[in-house]
């Protein structure tokens, strides 16, 4: 697999768009400026592009094998993995205290797409340690963060999440693995836990996973969930290792994609564990590690969208068939009009989705740096608003595109051993992590739109109307089209959030049946807007970083944001129709 890390993209995103810069000047990152932010992405690009997208094609193939001694990883999966542990990347965003490097989480979450470009099953494993640090950094005693986290961020072990299990779901409520007090502070946990990513490999010498568990006293449902510590090497007082703890693999799924990361069903018979933070409160605490890895699983859908689309432009550029203008011979496929409006579709979407996480990472560091309590919450209300669009938005993205990467390839993109198809089948999963875009759909509408009244959706429409207004003043003529376009589009965003957060009130069911159309219509015009953002910023560079962003933010809105106002309607009358058609359909009423 060729992979180039689209740097100068990415680079020119963060400080321009999603406010690198900004946050970069609160001081907040030690030595970190402006001018580090290029060499940074240079290196992590060299890593993803040198090291892990060779394993890409070969791990699938080979995929990671259940043996009597432990889940083996693929060929060269452990020898990458220790580079990434050696070049320190797992601690670009975490502290220094612990032994990370205290920079932006937006830069991380670059470095991240990269990875997961390249190789998105190898990208699994950091992306699950991140979720643990930050569980660790929020619910965690001293003793656990100062025995666990610096070998954590190092990289040396990694950190898996343990939620879901055979009868329970989505439905973390339902869950029945048991912790028991064994009378020194520790707990016995004993149950099964099912698709548990990276549960366990040979990539490092320890594992430690948190695990959902029921204390023998604990109320039923969602309210009696506490969270645990478990590793899969028990840690001496003195930091090194000792005994073999009472937790396994037992089985490997058996999966469409992402052939090379363990999906693995965990057994815990016994194992010793420690309570993170309050009894009874793991799924608050788990929440913690749920949205980083929102984030980073919406990272998996732009970083796959990204290859796909690489590898689709390469193919057009080599295969011919048929004929076109000034072409003698055979033409290369590109040069035909559908097959650039896939690419150029692709391209757009993968940038709009780009500029979303990043956004949303740096909100996250705002909310956590900047100068006065105002701000910080402010940007807290923005990272709220964006992290189920983030996730949601961009892995249905990233499906999407990897499918037209298919779909330029042809019948050769059908064919199994081509990486069009890997990719389309390593994408399909991502819309599923974390909650699936359902869940993320419904929480957008409720928690996020609804609950203060569409108020931090009214800031961000504000936002938007003030993008268009500055690509209108530019009198440039393509901007004054994008800017109408943008326009429109945010006024049906409007009145979509206005009819969610009535009708949440009035009429719960039926705000829900329009939930998924509205987030996908938010994503397009938030997405839209930062293009358009782009394109007006892009105007002081030089080059095809201009052109390029122009052209895309052009094409986004006449194709994307051109539909918005249309759409509208099919969220507010979903509600209605789908009642009758689950009567007509299904009996219910």
């Amino acid at each position: 697999m060729a992979y180039t890390a689209p740097v100068e993209e990415m680079a020119f995103l963060l400080r321009q768009v999603a406010g690198l810069d900004e946050l970069l000047a609160t001081g907040k990152f030690g030595d970190m400026d402006a001018d580090l932010v290029g060499p940074i992405l240079e290196e992590a690009g060299k890593l993803a592009g040198e090291v892990l997208a060779p394993l890409n094609a070969p791990g699938d193939k080979a995929g990671a094998q259940l043996t009597d001694d432990g889940v083996k990883s693929a060929p060269g999966f452990a020898e990458a993995y220790q580079a990434f542990c050696e070049a320190g990347w797992m601690g670009l965003a975490f502290p220094e205290a612990h032994g990370g490097q205290s920079g932006p989480k937006a830069l991380a979450l670059a470095v991240m797409e990269m990875i997961h470009g390249a190789n998105m099953s190898f990208g699994l494993a950091p992306m699950l340690s991140f979720g643990a640090i930050e569980a660790l950094l929020e619910h965690g005693t001293p003793e656990q963060q100062e025995m666990y986290l610096p070998r954590l961020i190092s990289a040396e072990w990694t950190g898996t999440m343990n939620l879901t299990e055979p009868q329970a779901g989505s439905d973390v409520g339902a869950l029945k693995t048991r912790a028991v007090p064994n009378g020194d502070g520790s707990y016995a946990i004993s149950g099964q836990k099912i698709y548990i990513t990276w549960g366990d490999h040979d990539l490092t010498e320890n594992i430690i996973h948190l695990v959902l568990a029921r204390l023998p006293d604990a109320p039923e449902g969602s309210r009696g969930v506490s969270l645990f510590l478990v590793p899969k090497i028990l840690v001496n007082a003195d930091g090194s290792l000792g005994e073999r703890n009472a937790v396994r693999c037992i089985g490997l799924e058996k999966k469409i994609g992402i052939h090379a990361s363990p999906t693995c069903v965990m057994e815990y018979d016994g194992a010793t564990g420690w309570l993170i933070g309050e009894e009874n409160k793991g799924l608050a605490h788990m929440f913690t590690m749920m949205n980083s890895a929102r984030l980073n699983v919406g990272l998996e859908g732009v970083g796959v969208g990204e290859a796909a689309y690489q590898e689709a432009f390469q193919y057009a550029q080599e295969r011919k068939q048929g004929s076109a203008p000034g072409v003698e011979g055979a033409a290369p496929i590109l040069h035909h009009a559908d097959v650039r409006r896939m690419l150029t579709t692709m391209r757009a979407r993968v940038m709009a989705a780009r500029a979303i996480c990043f956004a949303t990472g740096t909100a996250a560091d705002l909310a956590e740096h900047a100068e006065t309590g105002e701000a910080r919450a402010a940007a807290r209300a923005r990272e709220d608003l964006l992290t189920p669009i983030a996730k949601a938005w961009s892995t249905d993205m990233g499906v999407e595109v990897a499918s037209l990467g298919v779909q330029v390839h042809g019948g050769m993109g059908f064919m199994d051993e081509t990486l069009a198809a890997q990719l389309f089948r390593d994408a399909r999963i991502a819309p599923i992590y974390e909650g699936t875009n359902g869940i993320q759909a419904i929480d957008l509408a409720g928690r996020k739109v609804a609950r203060d009244g569409g108020v931090a959706m009214g800031v961000m429409l504000q936002e938007i109307a003030e993008t268009a207004r500055t690509a209108r003043e530019t009198n440039e003529p393509q901007l004054v089209q994008i800017a109408q376009r943008l326009e429109a589009a945010g006024e049906a965003l409007g009145a979509a959030t206005a009819w969610m957060v009535e009708t949440m009130a009035s009429d719960k069911d039926a705000a829900l049946a329009g939930a998924t159309a509205y987030l996908a219509l938010a994503g397009d015009v938030i997405g839209g807007h930062f293009l358009t953002r782009s394109a007006v910023a892009a105007r002081g560079e030089a080059g095809r970083l201009r052109t390029g962003m122009l052209a895309l933010a052009g094409f986004f809105a006449e194709t994307s944001l051109a539909e918005a106002p249309g759409r509208v309607a099919g969220i507010t009358g979903s509600g209605n129709v789908l009642r009758e058609a689950s009567e007509a359909l299904f009996g219910l009423s």
